[in-house]
């Protein structure tokens, strides 16, 4: 059932009164929002939020990774939950969400216009190229919906009208496990230490989604020379004969600066592959978009991995190996994650860190330092 405008949704949870209201985003739309829960404990806190992308039908998943996203760290906290959908919510999807958490609860619509084709993408040719990776056995090329996800995550999330007073995000997903308990706070200890993006599992993409993404962005890369900082992580990325190598940084968990993807030179970086339909003609991710945008632009102090969050969701999973805090995973699962058939690309990602080092180990103490290693986090 759809939410109904002339409502006012009820209170939840003892202790705390709550008001669920409409309001509205710029294009008119309804957009439904709690009213904020006081702080619990901790006093200092980023500007950032929990964003949920879903549908009325993955309540029940929403519900499962809000539990653990509570029990482990956002009971502790209170930041803020963000949840968005191309279509309004039902009363069903907000009641339950609300009644979840003693945080604030914001809803917003997608606008069409980040969710549908631009004007040069013929629809039709998107249908045929569809039917194409469909027969070719494209994970997920078939699925319309898929395609619009991608796109709507690559170049316009940070852009939503309820994420105007953030500048962090956590990327939440259906269905996902936090293994360990979070005692800090990692939206500051981006914010302190400069981090742009966080992730806690690195994996190769399936090359048959991609296949002229790469040249493309070769491409922008050649024509975009300047804004290219010297201070990159293209070397994590790039096979030793020039090509992508395919690791990227797995999208359904990460940790963002909002800053960033609004960025000119992250935006120029989008729109230029936007440009070539690539989002719908191919299976571009957002995962291989945004790792690809983090080589570019960012150095090996803002991209940070965090051990010691303990993460599952499908079939990919990361259990920490040390910094553990209360983890319900078996530690030796942290081996099989580190193993050449999965942790290929950590292993590459350590291996480009430790190349660092080294080459900053070499040069003579009156050189500046461009890469310092950042210091790890430690529990307790």
């Amino acid at each position: 059932m759809q939410a109904d405008n002339s409502r006012n949704y009820g209170s939840r949870r003892a202790g705390y009164r709550f008001l669920a209201r409409f309001t509205h985003n710029v294009h008119g739309q309804p957009i439904y929002a709690g009213e904020a829960a006081p702080a619990r404990g901790h006093q200092k806190r980023a500007k950032a939020a929990i964003v949920v992308l879903a549908r009325d039908s993955d309540c029940d998943g929403v519900l499962r990774s809000m539990e653990h996203m509570e029990a482990r760290f956002n009971a502790k906290f209170g930041y803020p939950y963000v949840f968005l959908n191309n279509e309004p919510f039902g009363t069903d999807f907000v009641n339950r969400t609300l009644a979840a958490t003693a945080a604030r609860t914001l809803y917003g619509i997608i606008p069409p216009e980040h969710w549908g084709y631009p004007s040069y993408v013929d629809p039709t040719a998107a249908a045929n190229a569809r039917r194409e990776m469909r027969r070719r056995g494209v994970l997920y090329g078939d699925r319309e919906s898929y395609h619009h996800m991608c796109r709507y995550y690559s170049g316009f999330f940070h852009f939503h009208p309820l994420l105007r007073e953030f500048d962090f995000y956590w990327r939440m997903e259906p269905d996902v496990h936090y293994y360990c308990d979070l005692d800090y706070d990692p939206f500051l200890y981006m914010q302190e230490n400069s981090v742009k993006y966080g992730f806690v599992i690195t994996i190769e993409e399936l090359p048959a989604t991609i296949p002229s993404l790469w040249a493309t962005t070769q491409e922008f890369i050649d024509g975009h020379s300047s804004s290219i900082p010297a201070a990159n992580l293209l070397d994590f990325v790039r096979a030793p004969n020039g090509d992508y190598n395919l690791c990227h940084f797995w999208s359904n968990f990460e940790l963002g600066d909002l800053n960033f993807f609004r960025s000119k030179a992250y935006m120029s970086y989008f729109d230029y592959l936007d440009r070539t339909g690539g989002f719908f003609f191919e299976r571009w991710g957002d995962a291989p978009v945004h790792s690809l945008a983090a080589a570019m632009f960012l150095n090996s102090t803002e991209v940070h991995f965090f051990q010691d969050i303990g993460y599952r969701h499908n079939s990919y999973k990361h259990c920490p190996a040390v910094q553990r805090n209360n983890c319900a995973c078996d530690a030796l699962e942290a081996v099989a994650f580190h193993s050449p058939s999965f942790g290929v690309c950590h292993a590459r990602w350590e291996a480009f860190l430790a190349a660092q080092e080294a080459a900053q180990e070499r040069a003579d103490s009156g050189f500046t330092v461009t890469q310092p290693r950042g210091g790890v986090w430690q529990s307790g």
